[in-house]
């Protein structure tokens, strides 16, 4: 069986298991643990007629918080199959998939107890922007594959056209200072435009704020936003000297959030095909990607 006593003298096999740094995995394992005795005492104890104290019988195969922790982010770093997981923790198929979905709401409660997650609600991006260091932004909108749909109808929703596959998509919002996820959109089907999802959330930003955007938010102009966006080549002419140079100059503050995008895909369950078909799961694991990239960040910005 797996654990972290194998790798716990390894950085780099520990780093390629976690995605973390073994400071970073204590650092989180703290607020897992309060998650987890929360998620408990929420879904066993809490208003529960039990003939036995909770915890007796037969003891768990992740006995302990850290393979507790080890294992969610072992799966959310690597994303194997459910079958390979459960064979090299001990487990059955189906104790894994319990294990993986239980763990990774107890994830997003410790992650969201360190406040490392981006802002949902658009309704409070003006205030948080204005809190902001910098008042220059980037929005773009990323895309993550997932397994064609058997239902006809569901194929032609989340079709995408640009990746020429079936696809999950987000807008997110980057500080071009802090290198950080300010806010990320619901997840929408691959056939929603970028452009169209954030028409129907209404984002809202402070005045005169700066927003760099790229052509798939063609005619998109927030009130009072100056908003800079690179110019489409005439059909059949060239970019003239000014065009190319303020594209360039663009492209170079843009390339920040592709950056921060390259962090949060560190974890292959959001790089991969998206394999998973509970409800909702693919907003989850999208939102706890993020979070562990603000957790790494957080640690290792700090040692510069």
């Amino acid at each position: 069986m797996l654990s972290s006593d194998n790798v716990k003298d390894e950085p780099l096999a520990f780093r390629a298991w976690t995605g973390l740094d073994k400071p970073e995995f204590e650092k989180l394992l703290l607020p897992f643990c309060k998650a987890w005795n929360t998620y408990i005492h929420a879904k066993h104890i809490k208003d529960k007629i039990r003939k036995r104290k909770y915890g007796g019988g037969r003891k768990p195969i992740l006995s302990f918080i850290e393979e507790k922790l080890l294992f969610i982010l072992f799966y959310f770093k690597t994303y194997p199959l459910q079958e390979v997981i459960a064979l090299l923790f001990d487990m059955s198929q189906s104790q894994a998939n319990v294990w993986i979905h239980n763990l990774s709401h107890v994830l997003k409660m410790a992650l969201e107890e360190e406040n490392l997650f981006p802002e949902r609600n658009p309704q409070h991006l003006e205030e948080l922007f204005a809190a902001c260091t910098s008042s220059e932004f980037i929005i773009d909108g990323t895309a993550r594959r997932r397994q064609r749909p058997k239902d006809p109808q569901m194929q032609k929703t989340y079709y995408s056209g640009k990746k020429k596959a079936h696809t999950y998509k987000n807008n997110i919002i980057v500080d071009v200072h802090e290198r950080k996820i300010q806010y990320m959109s619901q997840t929408y089907e691959g056939k929603k435009h970028d452009k169209k999802s954030c028409d129907e959330e209404n984002l809202t930003f402070p005045a005169y704020c700066m927003l760099f955007k790229d052509t798939g938010f063609q005619g998109y102009e927030p009130p009072n936003v100056l908003t800079y966006q690179p110019k489409k080549k005439p059909k059949g002419k060239e970019h003239t000297e000014e065009d190319r140079f303020f594209k360039t100059l663009i492209s170079s503050v843009r390339v920040t959030i592709e950056h921060v995008l390259s962090g949060v895909k560190r974890c292959r369950i959001v790089k991969d095909v998206f394999r998973n078909t509970q409800e909702c799961f693919a907003d989850l694991v999208m939102e706890i990607a993020c979070g562990l990239h603000h957790l790494r960040a957080e640690c290792r910005y700090a040692k510069l």
